[in-house]
């Protein structure tokens, strides 16, 4: 089942004394953090709509700013939490392409049916992603070319994938 939101980024500390945040993306769409852009803070509290003021990039990470908040005690409750969207207003994503959050968790077997073990991260590479599969004795890291992943489905969570020679030792 897929989540009504999808997370963009997480906060990592505040940024100055006017409620400034760090905010680490897990997007690759910058403009994700555009002025006016609607979002949510997901807190242990609860979900709390905001609306993206300002936002910068500084290195690998954004320095936001939103209009519901103006100094830096009424964002430090903050750090640590998600930033997400809805996912009604994310755009289509092509065949075999995929959010990473819709994939963490997936079941992961091989062509046979043998179950590897659950995919727990997704490691962004210069060339392809590669997918984190953690099973009961070990951790196997898959490529994500076609030549490996031979279907996905996120409504039944699992992925079924070809294994190279010399992947799993």
């Amino acid at each position: 089942m897929t989540e009504e939101y999808l997370r963009i980024g997480t906060i990592t500390k505040t940024h100055g004394l006017k409620g400034g945040l760090k905010v680490y993306p897990t997007t690759d769409d910058p403009d994700r953090f555009s002025a006016g852009q609607q979002c949510v803070l997901d807190t242990k509290n609860g979900r709390v709509p905001v609306t993206i003021r300002s936002a910068s990039a500084f290195k690998k990470i954004f320095i936001v700013i939103f209009e519901e908040f103006s100094d830096i005690n009424d964002v430090e409750i903050f750090k640590g939490c998600d930033l997400l969207v809805e996912r009604d207003d994310t755009e289509a994503l092509a065949e075999d392409e995929y959010y990473v959050d819709d994939l963490i968790g997936m079941t992961v077997a091989d062509e046979d049916g043998h179950e590897l073990g659950t995919l727990t991260e997704v490691m962004v590479t210069g060339a392809n992603d590669v997918y984190v599969v953690k099973g009961a004795e070990k951790e196997i890291l898959i490529p994500a070319i076609h030549d490996c992943i031979l279907s996905v489905s996120v409504e039944e969570q699992r992925m079924q994938v070809h294994l190279l020679p010399g992947l799993v030792q």
